[in-house]
């Protein structure tokens, strides 16, 4: 067992046993009437909420660290998703018997105090309801590379010249791998290394890339040319330059998408199966270089 889980476990029973001891000596006091019934209560209300927080979120690490290589990185998180949701339950079902509200009672009160709390809380439970929605119809699991775009976000095109005129674009969102799903969040390790912790109610309404490894990409190379290169004859050099790139499963597709001043804007779209655009649009600029310079060359000699 490693030190982490024994840290856990040891921290699961002092958190049982606080509660056992604070619990006996409240009711100790009360019994020497040095506590009054009604404090009684309400003391030992708030110990069952928080020492059932407490141990339901030890136990929920506990199971995710315990179980992870036997039921799959996905499978724990969702548990221990489960085991969080059911120590809330706990808590607020045993608050209830404490404090003797039948649930007639509660649900009569619930309406006026429902729509305050609900006002007061409308994000957080909606981020709730939306860890519930995503461990439901799982859009995304844990291990998986995703893009989060939000739909309050569309396409990012460029305003400053001459790039207005061309058909580049953007895609604002969050590009890496699911850590966990929590109740409110959901955690991803970005392709910078950064951890980024997004709500649950945005998750739901955002616009998801699911990325795998036998995903097709079309990945586009823009490669700037002189003007006194004859374009045919650059374009017959760069296809050929590629015709044997492995991992390709088209026939690469070379154009000219544009002209500034002194030169030429090749398009050079290339379909691989891969996750990352990088290294494929780094092995097209190396090929694509190698294939040019004989023509600069003897464009210079000229």
């Amino acid at each position: 067992m490693a030190v982490n889980e024994r840290r856990i476990i040891a921290g699961i029973v002092t958190a049982i046993v606080v509660v056992v001891l604070m619990a006996g000596a409240v009711y100790a006091l009360s019994v020497f009437n040095i506590l009054k019934p009604d404090y009684v209560v309400y003391i030992e209300a708030a110990l069952w909420v928080i020492g059932t927080l407490v141990i339901t979120y030890l136990l929920s690490l506990l199971v995710k660290r315990r179980f992870s290589p036997l039921l799959g990185q996905d499978n724990v998180s969702s548990l221990s998703f489960i085991i969080r949701l059911v120590g809330y339950v706990l808590a607020f079902v045993g608050l209830l018997a404490f404090l003797k509200v039948g649930l007639g009672t509660a649900l009569a009160a619930g309406g006026f105090a429902g729509l305050v709390l609900g006002l007061a809380s409308q994000t957080v439970l909606s981020n709730v309801f939306g860890g519930l929605m995503i461990l439901a119809s799982r859009p995304y699991r844990v291990g998986d590379r995703i893009t989060v775009s939000t739909w309050q976000f569309s396409l990012s095109f460029p305003t400053y010249p001459p790039k207005y005129f061309s058909n580049d674009y953007l895609i604002p969102g969050y590009t890496g791998y699911v850590k966990d799903i929590s109740l409110l969040y959901t955690a991803i390790l970005t392709d910078e290394l950064v951890e980024v912790k997004i709500p649950n109610n945005i998750m739901v309404q955002a616009a998801l890339f699911v990325h795998s490894k036998e995903e097709r990409r079309r990945v586009r190379t823009r490669y700037e040319v002189p003007k006194s290169l004859d374009p045919d004859e650059a374009i017959e050099k760069v296809e050929e330059s590629l015709k044997d790139m492995e991992g390709l499963l088209e026939k690469p597709s070379v154009k000219i998408l544009e002209a500034t001043q002194s030169t030429l804007v090749l398009g050079i779209d290339v379909v691989s199966r891969t996750i990352y655009e990088e290294p494929v649009r780094s092995e097209v600029i190396k090929r694509v270089t190698r294939a040019i310079s004989p023509l600069l060359n003897v464009d210079k000699g000229k």
